[in-house]
This record gives structure tokens, C-alpha cells and sequence, in this order.
């Protein structure tokens, strides 16, 4: 009997158990256990078998409850049996303890409880006759899951082969996930999502089973320099938009906190005063300046207000993160705009500056910045002064400052101008040296012979530079005596050296007239008695135009020939290259020009000709006509046919001379 009572009180426990367990779980209405229970009777013998002693076992303990109420009413011959009374069927006792369990179906969501977890799994109970596992990792985005949670998990099999039930915390979130994530949206629902991994330009949230978008200005208010550190972290987030066609969702986490740092904004302006120093930190760095965050609300301090020197770059100044104070200079209402300064909050170097310096003092300092113009030399710290390109040397013809220093060179200079109120400073070098000008006349007197640098061209002649500061000017006119140049490069080129002669001094211009031919003498004086006017020279054709053409005569001078005077003896036109005697029909020793002509050589030839032959038929006629006379003298009457024959011969002569002279 003892032995009947203590299964009894262990059954009674088991019933209080299964009770306990069927009143935490949750109800299926589309599958009743009880045919789940044939399934598993049909397919676990062995579970079927322990589920009969299991239900004997609980009759036995409400028997024996029965029978210490009641012990009138406990037949024991039924229970010998069939294990019990009459008075409860079987029926009755299979119904009774269906009631304690849930009824779930496969491939439905329901909601479950955490009983316990370790790092690699969680157990969940559901209200059925065993717990479901489910991994660890499916729950990544809860971090903080602990044992009592209700989640939510989807039913894929009541029981593998092992006799487990199958549930997926995963397939739960994703069952209703799309409707989930619309409704987020509608409402403006605040989600939770897990940061799965990093992307081009963002990262992947999984929300609700969802692998969603989180752009990388999304992230946070602040610039995100490591994405990395965002990855595995569970987030709150906003969605912001939804694709419906290709099912993208948008996420944002910088939504969240923008509404509160929008008022933390007007709050901080509503504050702000012009002059006003506040803590700020290094928010961003760019070229132009700095974005400082003073605690919701962003300022920038431009790159000219960081410091009173020269800032290249405004990382020469801050660093990001870095805390410091700053003053507002300007701020705007409308476009919540806030100018700050950092160099403001130190005292203007200039104020500073000795009040001894003074123009002509001789000062040193570091070239800060470079252009065409000049050069700005910082001499102390926001203190810079500019050396104009002419200031950096005596010469007059343009040069570019990059020629005399570069950024970073330590330079001496003279200070020229000195404006305290304005804050300007100019600045020279050229000034350490002597001015090459004050004793011209001693150095380079007139008729001095001087080697000089080529410069620089001009239609009109050549710029050269005798040395630094003392430049120059020969005419094309006085290049050279005897070739007619048209442009001086024909005659010499940039950076030549050449030879000069002082013409004259120009000192209140700076100037000298230079030449070059007169380092020889005058050829024309010689000319003068070579090319007499009908003298002949052979000379050669260099260049043909349309009014005539240049000769090369000997000795290296030119003349020039008009179009008729080029004309051959054949009638041809004299060509480039050719070679002919000219005669001199014009020279201008004042003009330095002569003029030539080949036609006339053959012309005058042939003219002298003719002339010999009419003055030789002049003396035989002559000499014809005195034998005749003297013949008359002596001649008798026989003599008058001979005569009459010399005569009809004489007047034969005549003719014939007088037609070559029409001819």
C-alpha cells in the first residue's frame, strides 16, 4: 500500500508539472494534439509505450486521490483490470491530458519561451510535450536575450527523428517581415536591426530577416572615418524607404537622433552671441577650413581664421577630435550658419611688432608664399611683407619673381614702406646692392666697347643687358653696314652674346643706344671708289620680287636692280641663283644703296660696236672721195666710164649704210 502511494504522489507531481507547462504555452487551433499523438504513436512505438505508463500512472494518483476522499467509490476490481476505476473511463483520462497541451501546427509562427541558453543555443518552449532549439546566431540582433524572453519562433516539424521539435527564430522574423517592415515605415516606427556586414558606400542591417540598406551618411551626424566598428553592433533605426518593385529597404540611424539635435540646435543658437568663446571639438578637416562641433550644432572656422601666419593646409593647425575653444564671429539665423575663429583669441602680431622698426631698416625672414609679382616674407609670425618683382632687381626688362627665390628660402630685405594702421609692409633686395646707374658715365662711357647678353627682340632691334641692371638698346639700323636685315633674329638669337659700342647715355630713362656695326669701319667710304657709276662686277640673284631683286656684288654688299635692267641679252628674265655682270648706274654712299643693271652691259657693248663701224665707212668714204678728186684732176676722156663705175660703187655703199642705220 506504502508503494501505492508513493507512485501516486510522484505521478501527481508529473501532473502538476504538465500542467504548469500546458498553462505557459500558447494554442494552436488548426491541429489537435491528439492526432499528433497517433503520428508519434504510429512512428515511436517506445514514446507511445511510455506515454500509456504515463497515463496509467497519472489514473492511479487521482484513484488514489479518489479513494482518500472517498473510499466507497474506488472499484478495485476495475483497476485490477485495466488499471482503472470504473468511475473514470480512459477516454476520459486521454481528454483530461490533451487539455494541458498546446495544440500547434507545422509551418505556423507562434510565440515561445526562453528556458535556457548557452553560447551556442537557446531552448524554447512552446507548451509541447519537448523544447525546440534554435542557434545562437539567429538571435545576433538581441544581444541581450536572457532566459523568461518571449520570442517569436516557426513551427518546420514537431519532432525529428531524434524526438525533437524543430523551430527557426529566423523563419519567424521573415514569415511577416515584409508587412512589418511597411507598417515601420507607415508609422514612423522606431526598429531594431543587426549590422551584418560593411558594403560599397554603407553597411547591411538585417531587420526583421531583411537584409537592408544603411547608407554611410546614415550612420551617424558625425563623419564616419572606420566602418568597421559598426560591424556586429545591434542598432536602433528608422526605415526610411522602401522599393516596392524590387523589394530594397532603406535604413537610417541618423534620422533618430537628427529631431533631437534639431532642437538641441535652436536651443544653442537662440544662446549664441557674437564675441562669445565656446569648447568645441574637430569635427572635420578640409582644404578650406574647419567644422567644429559645439555640441549639436557644427561651426566652421575658415582657414584664414585659423592663424595670423600663413596655413598652407588646416591639419597644420588641428587634428580631428581635438578639443579647443573658439569665438563666434557671425552666425546666420535662417541657414543655421556659425562662423568661428581660432586666431582671434590670440592678440594680432602686429600690435606686437618693435615700434623701433622703421623704413630702411634691414630686416630677415622665411618666403611664405610665391606668385609672378613678387614674393611675401613672413618676419615674424602674421607679420609679412611684399617683394615686388622690380624691387628684387636693377633691371628693367620683365622677369618673373620665380627667377630670383622659391616658398621656404631665407631672404634679407630692405623695408621700403611701413604702414602700422593698414598692416602692409613692402619690401626690397635689389637695395642691398648698388644702383648700377649712379656712375654710368665712369663705367661705360661713349665709344666704350662692352660684350653684352641678348634679351630680347623688337621689330626695331635688339634688347641686351651689358649686366644686371643696365640694359640696352641696338637699332637694326646699326646691326651692320652692308646687309639690309629685315628682323633681328636674322642676325643673331635670344642669350647670344654680342659685341657693343656705347652710342649714347640715357640716364634719367635708364637707357644706352648700342650698336654693333661700329666696331669696324665705314665700308662705304671705300665703296665709294669700287663701285663707280659704269663700272661692271659680277654678282649673284639672292632674291626676286615684284618690283626687282637683290644683288650680291662683291665684298658683301647688295645692290638692287629694277625688272628691265634683269633682262637678259636672249630676252629671258634673270633668275634666283644666277650669276651675272652687272654695271653700276646709281650709287648713294649717304643711303648706303646701289643701283645696278644687267641689261646695260650687253646694250652698251653693242651700241660701242656699231659706232666703230659707222666711224671705219666714215674714213673709206672719205678717202674714196679724195682719190676721186685728185683722179678728176688728171682724168681724160677715156677715163669718164671707170669713173662713173667707182662712183655707181660709192652710192652702193651709201645705201647700204644708210639702211643699217634705219635698221
Amino acid at each position: 500500500m506504502s508503494e501505492v502511494n508513493e507512485q501516486a504522489g510522484a505521478i501527481s507531481n508529473e501532473e502538476v508539472k504538465v500542467n504548469e507547462t500546458g498553462a505557459e504555452a500558447v494554442k494552436s487551433k488548426e491541429v489537435v494534439v491528439e492526432s499528433a499523438g497517433e503520428m508519434v504513436a504510429e512512428e515511436q512505438p517506445i514514446l507511445k509505450e511510455k506515454k500509456e505508463k504515463k497515463v496509467k500512472a497519472e489514473e492511479h494518483a487521482a484513484v488514489m486521490a479518489g479513494a482518500a476522499a472517498t473510499p466507497e467509490e474506488f472499484d478495485w476490481d476495475s483497476y485490477e483490470k485495466d488499471g482503472f476505476s470504473s468511475k473514470k473511463s480512459r477516454a476520459d483520462q486521454e481528454k483530461l491530458y490533451e487539455e494541458t497541451l498546446s495544440t500547434v501546427a507545422v509551418d505556423e509562427v507562434v510565440e515561445g519561451t526562453v528556458i535556457s541558453m548557452n553560447n551556442r543555443e537557446v531552448v524554447i518552449n512552446i507548451g509541447q510535450k519537448s523544447e525546440g532549439v534554435v542557434s545562437l546566431n539567429e538571435f545576433r540582433y538581441n544581444p541581450d536575450l536572457k532566459t523568461g524572453d518571449k520570442v517569436e519562433v516557426y513551427v518546420e516539424s514537431q519532432e525529428d527523428k531524434k524526438g525533437q521539435l524543430v523551430l527557426s527564430h529566423k523563419k519567424a522574423r521573415a514569415y511577416n517581415s515584409w508587412d512589418r517592415v511597411n507598417s515601420a515605415l507607415e508609422n514612423n516606427e522606431i526598429i531594431t536591426g543587426y549590422i551584418k556586414c560593411r558594403t560599397k558606400g554603407g553597411m547591411i542591417v538585417d531587420v526583421f530577416g531583411i537584409e537592408s540598406f544603411l547608407p554611410g551618411s546614415q550612420i551617424d551626424v558625425k563623419p564616419i572615418r572606420d566602418y568597421d566598428v559598426y560591424v556586429g553592433k545591434t542598432m536602433e533605426f528608422r526605415v526610411v524607404k522602401i522599393n516596392q518593385e524590387f523589394k530594397n529597404v532603406v535604413v537610417s540611424h541618423k534620422a533618430l537622433i537628427e529631431a533631437e539635435l534639431e532642437q538641441q540646435k535652436k536651443e544653442i543658437i537662440s544662446r549664441l552671441e557674437k564675441g562669445q568663446v565656446l569648447e568645441g571639438t574637430v569635427k572635420n578637416i578640409t582644404s578650406y577650413g574647419v567644422f567644429i562641433d559645439l555640441g549639436g550644432v557644427d561651426g566652421l572656422i575658415h582657414i584664414t581664421d585659423l592663424s595670423w601666419g600663413r596655413v598652407n593646409h588646416p591639419e597644420e593647425i588641428v587634428q580631428l577630435d581635438q578639443k579647443l575653444n573658439v569665438v563666434i564671429l557671425d552666425f546666420d539665423d535662417d541657414k543655421k550658419r556659425i562662423a568661428l575663429g581660432l586666431k582671434q583669441l590670440t592678440a594680432h602680431p602686429w600690435d606686437s611688432l618693435s615700434e623701433g622698426l622703421k623704413v630702411g631698416d634691414k630686416v630677415k625672414g622665411k618666403v611664405v608664399v610665391m606668385a609672378d609679382y613678387g614674393a611675401f616674407v613672413e618676419i615674424a609670425t602674421g607679420v609679412e611683407g611684399l617683394i615686388h618683382v622690380s624691387e628684387m632687381s636693377w633691371s628693367q626688362h620683365l622677369r618673373s619673381a620665380q627667377e630670383f627665390m622659391k616658398v621656404g628660402d631665407e631672404v634679407e630685405a630692405v623695408i621700403l614702406t611701413l604702414d602700422r594702421e593698414e598692416r602692409k609692409m613692402s619690401l626690397g633686395i635689389k637695395q642691398l646692392k648698388q644702383d648700377p646707374w649712379e656712375n654710368i658715365e665712369q663705367k661705360y662711357s661713349i665709344n666704350s666697347r662692352h660684350k653684352a647678353r641678348v634679351r630680347n627682340f623688337t621689330n626695331f632691334g635688339v634688347f641686351v643687358e651689358i649686366e644686371e641692371g643696365v640694359d640696352g638698346l641696338i637699332h637694326i639700323s646699326d646691326l651692320s653696314w652692308t646687309k639690309k636685315i629685315k628682323h633681328p633674329a636674322e642676325f643673331t638669337a635670344i642669350d647670344a652674346e654680342i659685341d657693343v659700342v656705347v652710342l649714347e647715355i640715357d640716364k634719367e630713362n635708364r637707357r644706352l643706344s648700342l650698336g654693333h656695326k661700329q666696331l669696324e669701319e665705314n665700308p662705304w667710304d671705300v665703296f665709294e671708289d669700287l663701285f663707280t657709276v659704269d663700272s661692271i662686277h659680277e654678282g649673284t640673284v639672292i632674291e626676286v620680287f615684284d618690283k626687282g631683286a637683290i644683288i650680291a656684288l662683291p665684298y658683301g654688299v647688295e645692290g638692287f636692280a629694277t625688272p628691265k635692267h634683269l633682262v637678259k641679252e636672249d630676252g629671258t628674265q634673270a633668275a634666283v641663283e644666277d650669276k651675272l655682270n652687272f654695271k653700276v648706274i646709281e650709287f648713294n654712299k649717304g643711303a648706303k644703296k646701289i643701283i645696278v643693271s644687267h641689261s646695260r652691259v650687253f646694250e652698251d657693248e653693242r651700241k660701242g660696236t656699231e659706232a666703230a663701224t659707222r666711224r671705219s665707212e666714215s674714213d673709206s668714204t672719205k678717202k674714196a672721195a679724195r682719190k676721186i678728186k685728185a683722179s678728176l684732176e688728171k682724168t681724160t676722156l677715156g677715163d669718164i666710164t671707170e669713173l662713173a663705175a667707182l662712183k655707181e660703187e660709192m652710192e652702193e655703199k651709201e645705201a647700204k649704210s644708210v639702211g643699217k642705220k634705219k635698221k
